[in-house]
């Protein structure tokens, strides 16, 4: 017992040097909680979020894509006061008043911390703040483990490996594709561990083993993931893309950046091959933006022309995943220049010029399932994509890929416009308008699984949707519709 105490204690002490490390290299934070204070640090074996209320929406908006927070609905959480997406995500609100507020969630799931093979691991450092940070299965996703190569892939099929362990009786694969203990898929016994081979869709899987009755992480997986239910699962990628750059081989360092992580700098490092630097990755369907830096200089993929205009006068390179949809304009037959914005691009008006027709403009663009909104710019001049039907100038075309669900709104025939606003379109109220189809408003869209809130905004009017009973307090009492979609 007193050994074991004595262990316990020096992880302790350990856990908080490491924290103190992480702490003074990642962000300095004043002793006092000022409104205008941003930071991210660690405390206590916890990540920590402090942010003031008065902060401008164009600094608020820099923190959140410095640390890939987008899923947590901040800006919402602020000005709503709504705190369900952070509490989804296993954070605690720990402060919150009207000058700032502090988020925490734990570091290490209280599986890392008791299992012995973690905790040699902590002691030594193998943890951090990248490792343990989840990502989206929206954004993109790399693999990356400690002493085994990335799992063998044979067309769709994923050879998981488990090292060691040959005195073991039994060992099963369990997972996110395995709808985890209920179809287990039992491990083949080789001369050096286990083996399982499973065929999988592209994108972002969890999993774990179970090793004569015991869950297990994977030890050589440094993708980890906090599940928000107390457990720490690992993560795979199976991944339908690539980045190279042939030659450079003298390079010390690579890295890729673009549109998928945020433009972030020296954070996706790529790996050295015998032609260059190579890197496997999972991207969602849609069009991405990419750069590389060698040896700290930006430059654009030399074997890639696709590439686009960015901000600085200069190109980046373009890469596609999924169908590309065509946009036309019909007439304009006389106009120098038309540009295509949306959403789908952050209203960037310098970055899609389209190409003259015989009776318009077109341009192809690669998106993935979703909700959008666009616009053209002819000559400078900002147009509907198509004619207006209510005297709106900022109201815009909207397009949906893949419609999963119909919102409907019954009544209301003398009303002259009907949009609907919610979480899954930032609340913007001329943003999706409403069709009238019989004696109903109608709009289809792509809805995410899990819960959406949202209003009915009738001829500038907010108002429940009065078909559905599940509602729930908002900060202007005035009442959200609460949808469950998928679950």
């Amino acid at each position: 017992m007193e050994i074991k105490n004595n262990i316990l204690y020096h992880l302790k002490k350990q856990i908080l040097c490491f924290s103190v490390l992480l702490f003074s290299i990642l962000i300095q934070i004043n002793a006092t909680a000022q409104p205008n204070e941003k930071s991210y640090y660690i405390k206590d074996g916890k990540m920590n979020i402090k942010l003031g209320k008065k902060l401008d929406d164009a600094t608020i908006e820099g923190f959140i894509k410095q640390y890939q927070l987008q899923d947590l609905y901040i800006k919402q959480f602020i000005k709503k006061n709504m705190a369900d997406s952070l509490v989804k995500k296993g954070w605690k609100v720990d402060v919150n008043n009207v000058e700032y507020f502090i988020i925490s969630k734990s570091l290490f799931s209280d599986d890392v911390l008791t299992n012995p093979l973690h905790q040699m691991d902590i002691l030594n450092g193998a943890f951090s703040i990248a490792d343990e940070m989840p990502i989206s299965a929206s954004q993109f996703g790399i693999n990356i483990f400690k002493s085994k190569k990335s799992f063998e892939v044979t067309d769709s099929v994923v050879h998981f490996v488990l090292n060691k362990y040959e005195n073991a009786s039994k060992v099963l694969l369990v997972g996110s594709f395995t709808n985890w203990a209920t179809k287990a898929i039992t491990m083949k016994k080789t001369t050096d561990g286990w083996k399982a081979s499973v065929k999988l869709a592209p994108g972002k899987h969890v999993y774990k083993f179970v090793i004569d009755g015991n869950w297990r992480l994977d030890e050589d997986n440094k993708q980890v993931e906090n599940d928000d239910k107390g457990n720490t699962n690992s993560v795979y990628y199976k991944t339908n893309s690539s980045f190279h750059l042939t030659g450079y081989k003298n390079a010390r360092n690579v890295y890729v950046s673009g549109s998928f992580n945020n433009w972030q700098e020296n954070k996706i490092k790529m790996l050295p091959t015998l032609t260059g630097w190579w890197l496997p990755v999972y991207l969602p369907k849609g069009t991405h933006t990419y750069r590389y830096i060698v040896d700290g200089n930006w430059m654009t993929d030399p074997d890639n022309k696709d590439v686009y205009p960015n901000e600085f006068g200069q190109y980046n390179s373009v890469k596609r995943i999924g169908v590309s949809r065509l946009f036309k304009l019909n007439g304009y037959t006389n106009a120098k220049s038309t540009f295509l914005i949306g959403s789908f691009n952050n209203w960037r008006d310098y970055e899609l010029p389209m190409i003259k027709t015989n009776d318009g403009w077109q341009i192809k663009y690669t998106l993935g399932d979703g909700n959008y909104e666009y616009k053209f710019i002819v000559d400078g001049k900002t147009i509907n994509a198509e004619p207006a039907t209510i005297n709106k100038s900022d109201v815009n075309t909207v397009i949906v890929y893949n419609p999963n669900y119909t919102f409907k709104l019954k009544g209301f025939e003398k009303a002259t416009s009907v949009f609907i606003a919610g979480d899954f379109n930032n609340w913007s109220e001329n943003g999706f308008m409403l069709k009238r189809i019989g004696n109903e408003w109608e709009i289809a869209l792509h809805l995410t699984k899990g819960k959406h809130l949202y209003k009915f905004v009738v001829d500038g009017k907010w108002i429940l949707d009065p078909a559905n009973k599940l509602w729930e307090q908002n900060e202007h009492n005035t009442g959200n519709s609460v949808l469950w979609f998928g679950e």
